[in-house]
């Protein structure tokens, strides 16, 4: 099972750039996608719906903004595009294909990097998210939850961790948030039980040199249930083209997506 997970800050941008052309030669199961910034009616469904797969986008409300979509080989049994909160529902930020004893999910959590109220609604979602995460890990079945989470959990994780420690995306009680998640929750970073290097980074800001220096933020992260985990063979991140400021993550799984 590949499973690939990429933000395209606009799918409509990224098409622009390669990205459909380069996702038809990667043999990929399950793709998530975040911020489509988009509404299905806007898409064409010959380019946005690629053959071969079941494609599912939940909008948001709000043209030209958030969403998020799931590219599937399989057909899921179920989905879920609604938690029952906000800013979660109205802008389209989550989305879960359920099939056979595995569900993946595609997240696309709020940033707070544009002023206080933006870091107020990030930590609405922090509350209310970690029950949610609890309940999701008590079930009997796999998850992987692709997602930009909008944090660096540690200061491998950014490229310039001194000058961010005050900055939403880095700050301690988020990386805390990520702790729990992680250890009490029982949650698996499964690109870092894989890839322990550094320099291994989603996101770069369009700002100066940033790309092009890899000074860059590890925000894109497959979290999964242990289970499934433990089936996780190789992890990389593809920076040959440049869809988007994220990086597609593609993960490799010794295990099938059953219908």
């Amino acid at each position: 099972m590949r499973i690939i997970t990429c933000n395209t800050n606009g799918i409509r941008a990224a098409q622009r750039k390669g990205f459909f052309t380069w996702l038809s030669q990667q043999n990929a199961d399950v793709v998530c996608i975040q911020e489509t910034k988009a509404q299905i009616h806007q898409l064409d469904p010959a380019v946005f719906s690629p053959e071969g797969y079941h494609c599912t986008y939940n909008d948001a409300q709000r043209p030209g903004y958030s969403g998020t979509a799931v590219f599937s080989r399989v057909k899921p049994k179920k989905l879920v595009t609604e938690l029952g909160w906000e800013p979660m529902d109205s802008q389209g930020r989550y989305l879960q294909v359920d099939f056979k004893g595995l569900s993946v999910i595609s997240l696309y959590v709020p940033s707070g990097s544009s002023g206080d109220e933006a870091q107020d609604r990030k930590e609405i979602f922090m509350e209310k998210f970690l029950p949610h995460l609890q309940a999701l890990k008590r079930k009997r079945r796999e998850f992987v939850i692709c997602g930009d989470w909008n944090i660096c959990h540690r200061e491998i994780d950014l490229k310039n961790w001194r000058a961010n420690r005050k900055n939403s995306g880095f700050l301690p009680h988020e990386r805390a948030w990520l702790d729990q998640v992680f250890d009490e929750v029982g949650w698996v970073d499964v690109f870092r039980r894989i890839n322990p290097d550094p320099d291994q980074y989603t996101w770069w800001s369009n700002r100066g040199q940033a790309w092009a220096k890899n000074v860059g933020w590890r925000l894109d992260y497959m979290l999964c249930t242990p289970g499934v985990a433990a089936t996780a063979a190789s992890a990389s991140i593809y920076r040959d083209e440049r869809f988007s400021d994220h990086a597609p993550l593609i993960i490799d799984f010794d295990t099938d997506v059953e219908a």
